[in-house]
């Protein structure tokens, strides 16, 4: 399994930041890299039955029970066709004072970027795909506009509790 770690670098600048970019159902999206523990090849995921759709199941990462997060199908859009260029974007986020791994799909990791903060504009109101307290603002890249996922609301307190439901009993 091919393995890729990221520098948690916070800042290139004073007022600049880095996001991670990936495709999802044709449209790019952005992570701040400071969520970001690895990235691996999509594969050996294990369904458990009763879940929500949008997991898609669990991996074994060194060890340790990942379960891992549909992103497309949390952002209640067609599944994704999993490709080799597919991958699991493991996300480091923080639950009831405990930092737990969570695998998100992706159809294909592009790049990081650094984005200036005077770059950023708030989530608009409407005109996305998505709910928008999922967005943590849009960033302005060249002449193209960047959704910037808020990663705490994409996996919310509901889901996270769900997700600890599941590594608890496996």
């Amino acid at each position: 399994m091919k393995e890729q770690i990221l520098q948690k670098d916070q800042t290139t600048s004073d007022n600049a930041a880095q996001f991670l970019t990936f495709v999802l159902n044709g449209e790019i999206y952005g992570i701040n890299i400071l969520n970001i523990k690895e990235i691996i090849d999509y594969g050996n995921v294990t369904r458990v039955p009763m879940m929500s759709e949008f997991i898609a199941g669990v991996i074994n990462l060194r060890g340790s029970v990942v379960p891992v997060v549909d992103l497309a199908l949390r952002f209640s859009q067609k599944p994704a066709e999993r490709t080799k260029r597919t991958s699991i974007v493991i996300l480091e986020v923080e639950y009831e004072e405990e930092k737990l791994e969570i695998g998100v799909t992706v159809d294909v990791v592009n790049e990081v970027l650094d984005i200036l903060s005077s770059e950023i504009e708030p989530a608009p109101s409407f005109g996305t795909k998505i709910r928008t307290n999922f967005i943590s603002g849009m960033g302005k890249v060249g002449d193209q506009l960047l959704v910037l996922l808020a990663i705490e609301e994409v996996l919310s307190v509901a889901e996270l509790s769900l997700i600890d439901n599941l590594v608890a009993t496996s």
